[in-house]
């Protein structure tokens, strides 16, 4: 039988708004980063010419896009998560916060720091990656034109390595659950060794069938 409060079903469909949204966004990421990077490399100014105009504008707009439904849902899902209570109101629930000690939750700390991630990478796209790639496609870059690639392609590249971290915050919370420094400092360095790996050998990957 289906659940018929408003507020399961809500949270159901902004969980997975959320989830897709998540899934464009850094599906998009990677794909810049482990499959386009090195494909650029590769390519000669004519055939950058014909390919570019046709692939960029339609993968960064899926790419902010999908950023922005991710970061937007992701607020809505964190405040009936943590923030509301059936029947009570707005405020920290037991989720959040401990209610016989007052400290914060294991729950807590994962998701804290999945997004804090998550709004650092949120605010790349727009604030840096984008601004940059739609001067370099509007054709006004100019002398910047060089300077401008190598900050999105830097700043692409610290979201990759953040995605990381980011994905075992949001899903500690409902599958692990306990934490402590070392947990999650073991969780980040894991994270990032992976990511770094996955860049070494999206240079490789291709080269021989």
């Amino acid at each position: 039988m289906a659940l018929t409060d408003t507020f399961s079903n809500l949270s159901i469909l902004i969980r997975w708004l959320h989830v897709i949204a998540g899934i464009t966004w850094i599906g998009m990421l990677y794909f810049f980063n482990f499959v386009n990077v090195p494909l650029q490399g590769a390519l000669d100014d004519a055939a950058k010419k014909a390919v570019n105009p046709n692939l960029m504008p339609r993968a960064l707009w899926w790419f902010r896009w999908g950023a922005m439904i991710t970061f937007l849902a992701g607020v809505a899902l964190f405040t009936l998560t943590y923030a509301y209570t059936p029947g009570q109101g707005f405020g920290m629930n037991q989720n959040f916060k401990d209610a016989m000690t007052g400290h914060l939750t294991s729950r807590a700390h994962w998701i804290l720091m999945g997004m804090v991630f998550g709004t650092i990478m949120w605010f790349n796209v727009w604030g840096i990656i984008w601004p940059a790639q739609k001067k370099l496609l509007s054709g006004k870059a100019g002398d910047q034109a060089a300077a401008l690639r190598k900050r999105a392609l830097f700043t692409s590249r610290v979201n990759t390595f953040l995605s990381g971290p980011m994905l075992f915050g949001m899903l500690s919370p409902a599958h692990y659950g306990a934490s402590n420094g070392v947990t999650i400092l073991t969780a980040i360095l894991i994270s990032l060794a992976t990511i770094w790996l996955a860049i070494k050998t999206s240079f490789n990957v291709g080269k021989s069938v």
